[in-house]
């Protein structure tokens, strides 16, 4: 009666051990697609250029949270000429999320552009469900999420 037991017990970890070599290989591999849909690093004094950066001093861009530990969905940060969002206390938009870095990502202003750049984070920066690979200037509607906290890019 032992026999059958052990048995069973190691064919279900085989299972175990299967299904989770399956899981780290399909993560591998999306990650290996994403980054090469992700095109050449950009610049951010290049990414003016590529996207007109040619003068509206009215830009008035902002983050609307849509989700983020410790903050209210709805809440509107005022960027100005630009921002960090992170853990630290030099943040000028503090995250209360464990998975994002002290600093982990700024925001620029250049002329009538926001230029999002990760700043070497551990797990990560992502515009629009898509890991960020270099700065990327951003549009309205844009969504920017941190480990468990996202934004949404408004300029009025």
């Amino acid at each position: 009666m032992v026999e059958p037991v052990s048995v069973a017990l190691k064919f279900g970890f085989l299972a175990v051990l299967y299904l989770f070599l399956l899981w780290v290989s399909r993560n591998a591999l999306r990650d290996l697609r994403a980054s090469e849909r992700g095109g050449r690093e950009v610049a951010p004094a290049e990414a003016t250029s590529l996207y007109g950066a040619s003068g509206n001093g009215d830009l008035q861009p902002q983050l609307v949270v849509e989700r983020a530990p410790g903050h209210r969905p709805g809440l509107v940060y005022d960027i100005g000429e630009g921002a960090v969002l992170g853990r630290g206390d030099g943040a000028e938009i503090r995250l209360e999320d464990p998975f994002a870095s002290s600093s982990h990502a700024r925001l620029i202003r250049q002329g009538s552009v926001v230029v999002l750049e990760d700043l070497g984070s551990t797990n990560g920066t992502y515009l629009n469900e898509e890991l960020l690979q270099g700065p990327q200037p951003l549009h309205r509607g844009d969504r920017i999420r941190i480990g468990d906290s996202e934004f949404t890019y408004e300029d009025r």
